[in-house]
């Protein structure tokens, strides 16, 4: 399914929810779609079934995941007033930081590249805007 990064100074469980995030809006897993059970997970990845059950508790209060009782946990059909709440949050994360980036000297030029790169490799934002738009937005 997935690799951690056992090494990494970010816990497992957080890795976890990361990769789980990631695999459900990519729509690698389906709406509705059951995750692998606890224990089978935690065999997968050899890591402790707690830390595993902890990243799922995450992921159901972050509303990706949603668990029926005796069967599992399944992908949660996203919610379009969720998703726009959840839009809204990031980018007043993301205004905080970028703030506190050009503070430290960190120039502005940089950071937009840095969102390219990141763009390019996750596949992330619109593809079909032009430089102008893209440059306006930051």
């Amino acid at each position: 399914m997935f690799e951690l990064d056992m090494r990494s100074r970010k816990p497992i469980y957080e890795q976890l929810v990361e990769k789980l995030k990631e695999l459900i809006i990519n729509e690698v897993l389906k709406p509705d779609e059951q995750l692998p059970s606890v224990r089978t997970l935690a065999q997968q990845l050899t890591i402790n079934p707690n830390t595993i059950q902890k990243a799922y508790r995450e992921l159901e209060n972050q509303g990706y995941i949603y668990s029926v009782q005796g069967r599992g946990s399944f992908v949660n059909v996203f919610n379009h007033v969720q998703d726009q709440e959840k839009i809204a949050n990031v980018k007043r994360e993301f205004e905080k930081l970028v703030l506190e980036a050009l503070y430290l000297g960190i120039a502005a030029e940089e950071l937009y590249m840095m969102i390219k790169e990141l763009g390019a490799s996750k596949g992330g934002g619109d593809h079909d805007d032009s430089n102008e738009k893209r440059q306006q937005r930051i």
